[in-house]
């Protein structure tokens, strides 16, 4: 028996660099050496050529004295870097790394900025998860970076621990609309060229930073009448209206979109009630022209293939999971990848909780089948710390809901909805561990004789054999 499997590592309110970096899960990404604030990304893309020219603008901050400094960017060839407003005269490309060598290191302790440009012809990375990153579609172009593709087309420090707010400027051709993270501010059109500039405040990690490219419309999702959200769930106080919603889809797939997508809005609610408000300012769906194998989640929006336009359970379970992922994920961002059930296991049991809300099967229901179909498969990775290869494996998603079913049978729903409310408001917007969320659960729950969050949480995250049904 590890460590692991006896009680969980302790934690904090906020993790330090260190704890992270480096990461076995994604070697030679992100650096805890300095931490971004803010990139402004300014991008100029043809989308006949598939031709990015890219100017990065990066605002960052030291931890440790930097006599190199390390970015992450694959595939694009760098022309020109300012440090500080001074030109950097070193700096070398080797696979997905850029090294900057300063004339002078620059100070622990001390603020700097990079203007980087660049240019190529992006493409999407491959590694363990096929091919991620800049993909160019039948007309447009889809950008999925989870979990390492953000350095196929902006320098970044690449780790979900690094988050930063973000700006965007985007021109491509007038004839397409573009679609990025966070709020539009402004587009303009000059001769056969439209620019687009988006923000994105809230901060985020890279690998959440997206811009769809294609022959789009844009149309607010109308949102239905309240909803009797989940029956034994206290409604919040932080409600603040509807969430305006948007879905962005080729003319021809709208009308299947729309219908699709017609429970959105009291998915919303029914998150609402149980999660905490919303964590961003609206929240867009992009339908691309190409089918996709798997529905895509950014921060504020995720994407969707025509192949996922149904009102069958798959696919609308798909549409509550993407939803779901805005917090958890998107605000609140696993700082380790070894964690990703914070991300996928949550998610999947707010396809769960939907399922019950809307009249479907019950979330007890919907945990038995789940521990059916485990049951029947091999028991072989520890879902706390499941593997490179076997992180985005379904048994992650599937056996990290079950603990958190785990948790509610051994709370009780008010109990239960406190706490992950509680959690989602305590670090909203910040970066959090296994251990942060076994620690937010003792305390939300603590009122209970003899309740331990580790004692519940360990068999189903940091032991191979499957649990008995709770």
């Amino acid at each position: 028996m590890t460590a692991h499997q006896e009680h969980l590592p302790a934690g904090s309110r906020t993790a330090a660099p260190s704890r992270s970096l480096p990461d076995s899960y994604t070697p030679g990404h992100g650096s805890a050496d300095y931490g971004v604030s803010r990139y402004e990304l300014y991008l100029d893309y043809r989308v006949s050529t598939n031709r990015l020219s890219g100017h990065a603008a990066i605002t960052a901050h030291a931890h440790v004295e930097l006599a190199t400094i390390t970015l992450n960017l694959a595939g694009l060839r760098v022309l020109k870097i300012q440090l500080d407003g001074q030109r950097v005269q070193r700096f070398s490309q080797r696979g997905n790394q850029l090294f900057i060598t300063p004339a002078r290191p620059v100070a622990a302790g001390s603020d700097f900025s990079l203007d980087i440009r660049y240019e190529g012809s992006p493409g999407p990375l491959r590694g363990n998860w096929g091919e991620v990153g800049w993909e160019e579609l039948t007309d447009g172009v889809l950008v999925a970076g989870q979990p390492t593709g953000a350095p196929s087309w902006f320098p970044c420090n690449d780790h979900p621990s690094q988050k930063a707010s973000f700006g965007y400027t985007i021109t491509t051709e007038a004839n397409y609309r573009v679609v990025c993270n966070g709020v539009l501010v402004s587009r303009h059109a000059k001769a056969s060229r439209e620019t687009w500039v988006f923000e994105q405040a809230e901060p985020m990690a890279t690998y959440l930073a997206t811009v769809q490219i294609g022959r789009y419309e844009l149309l607010p999702l109308a949102i239905q009448p309240s909803f009797p959200a989940h029956r034994a769930v206290i409604q919040h106080d932080g409600g603040q209206g509807p969430v305006p919603q948007f879905v962005a889809a080729p003319r021809a797939l709208m009308a299947a979109a729309t219908a699709a997508l017609g429970r959105q809005g009291q998915m919303m609610e029914t998150f609402e009630t149980c999660f905490g408000p919303y964590p961003f300012a609206s929240y867009t769906v992009v339908v691309a022209d190409d089918a996709l194998e798997i529905p895509l989640e950014a921060q504020s929006l995720s994407v969707f293939g025509p192949n996922h336009l149904t009102q069958q359970w798959e696919d609308q379970r798909l549409i509550a999971h993407e939803l779901a992922h805005q917090w958890f994920g998107n605000s609140l961002t696993a700082t380790a990848w070894a964690d990703i059930w914070l991300h996928e296991g949550f998610a999947c049991y707010a396809e769960w909780i939907w399922s019950e809300a809307s009249g479907n099967a019950t979330a007890e229901q919907r945990a038995g089948s789940a521990w059916q179909l485990l049951a029947s498969q091999a028991q072989d990775l520890l879902v706390g710390d499941p593997s490179p290869e076997l992180m985005f494996d379904d048994r992650v998603y599937k056996r990290g809901a079950l603990a958190l079913h785990a948790l509610r049978r051994a709370t009780g729903d008010v109990l239960f909805f406190g706490l992950l409310r509680t959690w989602t408001h305590r670090y909203r917007f910040g970066g959090v561990s296994t251990a942060d969320f076994a620690d937010t659960a003792n305390q939300a729950c603590g009122e209970l004789p003899g309740f331990d969050a580790r004692a519940i949480l360990a068999p189903w995250l940091y032991q191979s054999a499957l649990p008995p049904l709770p």
